[in-house]
C-alpha cells in the first residue's frame, strides 16, 4: 500500500491528493517524534482559519517517554491506550470557550469548537507532509483528562490525537487488524445541498 495514496480511496471529483492520502491508522512504529517535529505540527495548527482571529484552540502535548505522555495515555478508553501508547506524541485538543468583547467582558465564543477542528485538520495535514500520521480519538475519560492536563475553566476538551510513523497492521491485536484500512466517505450528494435542505 502506498503511503501517498491509500488503496481504495478515489475521489469522485478533482481534489488535491493530500485529502485522500490523509487517514487515521492505529499501528505506529517505535520511532520517536522530535521536539522540532512537534513544533512544526503546532506551527501548522497555529495558521488554521479562525473566526474574528480569536484562535481559541489550545493543544497540550507530550512525547512518548515523558510522564505527561503516560498521564494523557492513561485517560484513553477502550482499545485506544493499546495502540496510541506507541505513538511518538499525544496532543489533547482543547478550545478556550470565551473571548473578550469590545466592552472588556468575557463572553461565549460560539465558534470555538469549529475553529479548533480547523486547527486539528491543519495539524493532521502537516503530519502527513512530514511522513507521519495523526489519529484523533474521542474515546477518553473527560474528568481524568481534565485533571491530567490541569484543564482551566471555560475550556472544552475535544479529542486526543496520536501522531507517529505508521507501523504494520500485523503489529495490532487481532480485533484491530481488520480495521487498519483507510475508511471511505459519503458521496458529495449526501453531505451537501444546493440552495437549501
Amino acid at each position: 500500500m502506498s503511503l501517498d495514496q491509500p488503496v481504495g480511496r478515489h475521489p469522485d471529483h478533482p481534489v488535491a491528493p493530500q485529502f485522500t492520502a490523509r487517514w487515521s491508522p492505529r499501528s505506529f512504529t517505535e520511532r520517536a517524534v522530535s521536539e522540532a517535529e512537534v513544533m512544526s505540527l503546532l506551527e501548522a495548527a497555529r495558521w488554521a482559519p479562525s473566526a474574528s482571529n480569536h484562535q481559541p484552540w489550545r493543544l497540550v502535548w507530550a512525547r512518548r517517554g515523558e510522564d505527561a505522555f503516560a498521564a494523557i495515555r492513561d485517560t484513553l478508553t477502550g482499545n485506544n491506550p493499546v495502540w496510541a501508547g506507541k505513538a511518538g506524541v499525544l496532543f489533547a485538543v482543547v478550545s478556550k470557550d470565551t473571548v473578550t468583547n469590545r466592552d472588556g467582558k468575557e463572553v461565549a465564543n460560539r465558534t470555538a469548537g469549529f475553529d479548533s477542528g480547523s486547527a486539528w485538520m491543519s495539524l493532521a495535514l502537516q503530519a502527513k507532509s512530514m511522513g507521519l500520521f495523526a489519529h484523533a480519538m474521542g474515546g477518553f475519560d473527560k474528568d481524568k483528562l481534565a485533571a491530567a492536563i490541569a484543564l482551566p475553566e471555560d475550556h472544552t476538551l475535544h479529542c486526543v490525537v496520536a501522531v507517529g510513523e505508521q507501523g504494520p497492521a500485523e503489529a495490532l491485536p487481532d480485533d484491530l487488524r481488520a480495521r487498519e484500512i483507510p475508511s471511505q466517505r459519503k458521496p458529495v450528494e449526501e453531505i451537501s445541498r444546493h440552495g437549501r435542505f
